[in-house]
């Protein structure tokens, strides 16, 4: 099983597939390697494409100090894993608490970064709710230590971001359920704790996100209401940032809609690519306005 080693001894379990330009792509908070199937069998037709699990879930290492979890972790250990591939520069695609990863990893490690990806990014970032999302967080976080992980994926399917994936795909709902009650409760409820509870507001960034002109595509199902309000404020700041919203979709967009998703990043990537995905004309004061 390959894996690749942290500078603080953790091993991180890892696929890839495919050759050409690489792209890394990074889970969700209730996600794992796994989730990047469809991606993983589309995109490797013409790209060197890398799937992976964060410390504390399945096939990585499981640390029990909770200090070792935590965003900056993530950040960190997306580089290290370029590193110990020996890749320079990378698409980064990232969903949710990857796209927190990702985000910042393209804010930290700009120059290695060829374009950013940021899926049902943003949930529990805005100015409002912001404290209150890591209060539950933490909550959340002792109700998995309490429970178990089984417990947890059970309650998600009551989730109103998820559940139109259950209508939609009742087989690929079942399976995805089945993958997050299988993650260790020591690394589910370390991560909980550690990382939802205590991340930033992507608001605190404002300054430095206007100054990242990498290439960046927003995706948000336009049923991911807590998603729907950042990936807005993102597109306005950053300065080369574009957003595509899927009708009727959730928060666990590239399974739920994995052909629109692969479709939209795929067009990205080759704009992108040709230096084509440009940032807008400044807005022109003295133009007429219809």
């Amino acid at each position: 099983m390959p894996h690749a080693t942290t500078p603080d001894g953790i091993k991180l379990y890892y696929e890839e597939s495919g050759s050409g330009t690489p792209i890394l792509f990074v889970h969700e908070y209730s996600g794992d390697w796994r989730s990047w199937e469809p991606q993983m069998r589309y995109f490797s037709r013409r790209y060197r494409c890398i799937t992976y699990s964060f410390r504390g879930y399945p096939g990585s290492d499981t640390p029990e100090i909770e200090s070792m979890y935590g965003q900056q972790h993530a950040v960190d250990d997306a580089k290290h894993m370029l590193d110990h591939l020996g890749i320079e520069r990378a698409h980064i695609v990232g969903l949710s608490q990857g796209a927190f990863a990702t985000a910042h990893f393209g804010r930290q490690y700009t120059s290695r970064a060829l374009t950013l990806t940021l899926a049902g990014v943003g949930s529990g970032a805005g100015r409002e709710g912001h404290e209150q999302f890591k209060k539950d967080a933490q909550a959340t976080a002792v109700r998995i230590r309490k429970e178990g992980m089984a417990k947890y994926a059970n309650a998600l399917t009551r989730n109103p971001t998820r559940s139109r994936f259950k209508q939609k795909d009742p087989r690929g709902f079942a399976e995805f359920v089945k993958h997050l009650s299988e993650h260790p409760d020591v690394g589910s409820a370390n991560t909980m704790q550690e990382y939802q509870g205590k991340r930033p507001s992507l608001y605190d960034f404002e300054a430095e996100w206007q100054k990242l002109e990498l290439p960046t595509l927003i995706i948000c199902g336009d049923e991911d209401e807590p998603c729907l309000q950042p990936s807005l404020y993102l597109k306005r700041v950053l300065p080369n940032a574009g957003l595509a919203l899927f009708a009727k979709t959730g928060h666990t967009v590239n399974i739920e809609e994995p052909d629109a998703f692969n479709r939209e990043l795929g067009n990205f990537l080759m704009l992108a690519e040709a230096g084509k995905w440009t940032p807008a004309d400044p807005l022109d004061s003295n133009a007429p306005m219809i």
